[in-house]
């Protein structure tokens, strides 16, 4: 169902003010400052903030007391961060979030690299390629008209809200393939994907690493005809690969001088791949509480950590 413009621009209106009364007024708690850090609702944003709260409450010469959060969209947490709402981003999705970026550079600044080149794509389950198989011969997005019935005319996305959601729009029409786009959260999409896996089902849904579903599930990506460019999904037509994702910290630029240990911080966290998925999947398939699994992540890394903190 599609929302008349005046809802959605309510429902627009509202969000900000959610954002900006959750977040709004920088306070000084006790030992230091409390950071405002929007939180993309996803996991592995979400495990990113409980390390780096786990960080500043071991590490109190950061001179931040905690980090406060809230679940927001990208579109909102960088509207926030415009208005001076918001102190912090982390797992700041790149490139797919530079044109918000781009928009909040005046007060917001991207501070460093968490990790990249992970890929992000359209994925099926490995058995379905297999000799006498639904999916038997596919091997690129340009044949997926001639699987339509076999996939049941549907790309399974995630969360609407994802800037990789309006990409995979344009790569729909772009390679002009006949399948509905299918959005809802990421929990749903996961859900379908689990369901399609035990019953042996062919399914095509859009995936990215980080994620626990490749320590779980046997996925292959297919292969894209045209590699990304930076005009791909703007001017261009929408025909090519998704960018390797790459996630980011990015700040106020008055952190830098209202908290300067915990910015310099920033600029020196990094988290390698492997431990993330790992830890993604405690999180998402063995229901580990996320801020016990970043407390035990913290404890057993302390040379890592010592990099951090500097």
């Amino acid at each position: 169902m599609t929302l008349p413009v005046s809802a959605r621009r309510a429902g627009a209106l509202l969000a900000c003010l959610v954002l900006a009364v959750v977040l709004g007024g920088c306070s000084a708690g006790p030992g230091g400052s409390t950071v405002r850090a929007a939180q993309f609702p996803w996991s592995a944003a979400k495990l990113t903030n409980a390390i780096l709260a786990e960080v500043v409450a071991t590490h109190p010469e950061l001179g931040v007391s905690r980090i406060k959060t809230i679940q927001v969209g990208p579109a909102t947490a960088w509207a926030g961060a415009q208005r001076g709402d918001v102190d912090m981003l982390s797992e700041v999705a790149m490139p797919n979030q530079e044109a918000l970026a781009g928009k909040a550079a005046e007060r917001i600044e991207l501070v460093h690299e968490t990790y990249g080149e992970a890929g992000q794509g359209w994925f099926v389950p490995t058995y379905a390629l297999e000799p006498g198989q639904p999916l038997d011969g596919l091997r690129s997005v340009t044949q997926l008209n001639d699987y339509a019935d076999a996939l049941g005319g549907r790309l399974v996305d995630s969360d609407p809200s994802f800037i990789t959601t309006e990409q995979n729009t344009k790569r729909l029409a772009g390679y002009g393939l006949d399948l509905e786009q299918v959005t809802s959260s990421e929990a749903a999409q996961l859900a379908e994907l689990r369901r399609s896996y035990e019953r042996r089902e062919p399914i095509l849904v859009y995936l990215y690493h980080p994620h626990w579903v490749f320590e779980e599930f046997d996925l292959t990506q297919l292969e894209e005809p045209d590699p990304y460019q930076p005009d791909c999904f703007t001017t261009g037509n929408g025909a090519c690969a998704m960018p390797a994702y790459a996630a980011w910290t990015a700040s106020s630029k008055e952190l830098a001088t209202t908290s300067p240990r915990f910015h310099a911080l920033l600029g020196r966290f990094e988290l390698p791949l492997p431990d993330i998925e790992v830890m993604l999947k405690a999180v998402d398939v063995d229901n580990e509480d996320i801020e016990e699994v970043a407390r035990t992540y913290v404890a057993e890394h302390p040379e890592l950590v010592r990099t951090w903190v500097g």
